[in-house]
């Protein structure tokens, strides 16, 4: 399998109530070097984490130690700019399975797609509960129903439904990448190519 299967996540949340963040925050251009997707969680928003001699900004929610789990919230226009497809992998590396916002750019979300990070789409309003929920109690536990295509705040029932590709709603249930899914589909594709003549 590509990345793990899909089902339904329950976790804390780290926030990240900024807006516009572009690929280039989320992973610097000089870290592309590599071709595989391993150790881009490293320098997942590298420039906004660390200080120019390496030491932690402690500000940062991403190094504050009360907040913690596998899902990010973002604010609206999460992940625009370049289509790199590097900013998926080191959300993914560092160990988010899903990433929330009110507004994805449509490469951003593909690309989160194909490595089995699901861009869950919001409202502005219940972006704004799930932002509060989060400061007034960083424990807040998130529920992910993929599935069902629903995202509820567990402590007071909030929910909303969201919408996914059907496609890739089977490759994120079945943990398959779009290879994994044209291998699943062997037998068929060889069956229907020996009953076209050449």
């Amino acid at each position: 399998m590509a990345y793990d299967k899909f089902n339904i996540l329950t976790s804390t949340a780290i926030p990240l109530p900024i807006e516009n963040v572009d690929t280039d925050q989320i992973i610097p251009a000089r870290f592309l070097k590599a071709t595989e997707r391993k150790g881009f969680g490293d320098n997942l928003f590298r420039d906004w984490r660390y200080n120019g001699d390496d030491t932690p900004k402690k500000e940062f929610a991403l190094n504050n130690p009360k907040y913690s789990g596998k899902i990010l919230v973002g604010g609206k226009n999460f992940g625009s700019g370049s289509s790199r497809e590097h900013a998926a992998w080191a959300v993914y590396d560092y160990g988010f399975r899903c990433v929330i916002s009110s507004f994805f750019a449509d490469i951003f979300r593909g690309n989160c797609l194909n490595v089995g990070v699901l861009p869950v789409q919001v409202s502005p309003e219940f972006l704004e509960n799930i932002f509060n929920a989060i400061e007034a109690n960083p424990d807040t536990e998130i529920e992910v129903d993929l599935p069902k295509q629903t995202i509820t705040l567990k402590a007071t029932g909030q929910s909303e439904t969201f919408d996914i590709n059907s496609y890739k709603k089977e490759n994120m249930l079945n943990g398959y990448d779009d290879i994994d899914y044209l291998t699943k589909m062997k037998s068929e594709i060889q069956e229907f190519a020996a009953e076209r003549p050449f």
